[in-house]
């Protein structure tokens, strides 16, 4: 999935030029925490987020200082050294720059110019929805060996059986490098009868455990 499919297009933006005060009516309007700030070309300029002016206007100042600080433009709190993305990345990817950077929202830029934004909250409403995490189902573990043809043979006992696969999520077993654990989202809500016939083909059903 790439960055174009989830992003939000019609961003709310601002200008350096404008003041704290409008920063914070649109914040509340829009209900958003991050605002790009552009100039006349759509270029991104700098950023300016809830955090910024929570810092610039803490709650224990007087009232006359405090008109004052809103009063200022939005380029004396404002971000200038973003990290960007492109419509063409790979959502996967962006995870992990929002993981490392600790960042809350990323502006994306196609042509120099300012087409969309994503935030945290976009990256985790998509992880739901491709790990199939918001429809009825049952997760299932299956330990196999890290070879090639794994995934085929337990996918194989799927269709045999005529499982729906919501998902399929692929991660290096902790304890041993020759083996992966296969982390499935089946379309079943009593898995029992497909977990027997797992373990009577021989795989290691890690999750449900089956009780004597």
């Amino acid at each position: 999935m790439i960055l174009e499919q989830i992003m939000t297009r019609d961003v709310a933006t601002l200008t350096p030029s404008d003041s704290i005060k409008t920063a914070l009516q649109l914040m509340r309007d829009r209900k958003i925490r991050h605002i790009p700030l552009i100039n006349e070309e759509m270029q991104l300029i700098g950023l300016v987020t809830d955090r910024d002016i929570k810092i610039a206007t803490p709650i224990l100042i007087e009232a006359d200082l405090l008109n004052e600080i809103i009063d200022m433009p939005l380029s004396t709190v404002m971000t200038k050294n973003i990290i960007t993305g492109h419509p063409l990345d790979f959502v996967e990817e962006i995870t992990v720059i929002f993981y490392d950077h600790k960042i809350g929202c990323l502006p994306i830029v196609s042509g120099g110019k300012l087409v969309g934004i994503i935030t945290s909250t976009d990256l985790l409403h998509t992880m739901v929805e491709l790990t199939g995490a918001n429809k009825p189902g049952s997760q299932i573990e299956i330990k196999v060996e890290n070879k090639p043809g794994s995934l085929y043979e337990v996918t194989a006992v799927f269709h045999k059986h005529y499982i729906n696969i919501h998902s399929v999520l692929v991660y290096p077993d902790p304890t041993d490098p020759n083996y992966t654990i296969l982390v499935f989202r089946v379309a079943t809500i009593n898995p029992l009868n497909l977990i027997k016939n797992l373990i009577k083909e021989g795989l290691n059903v890690l999750w449900p455990g089956m009780t004597p």
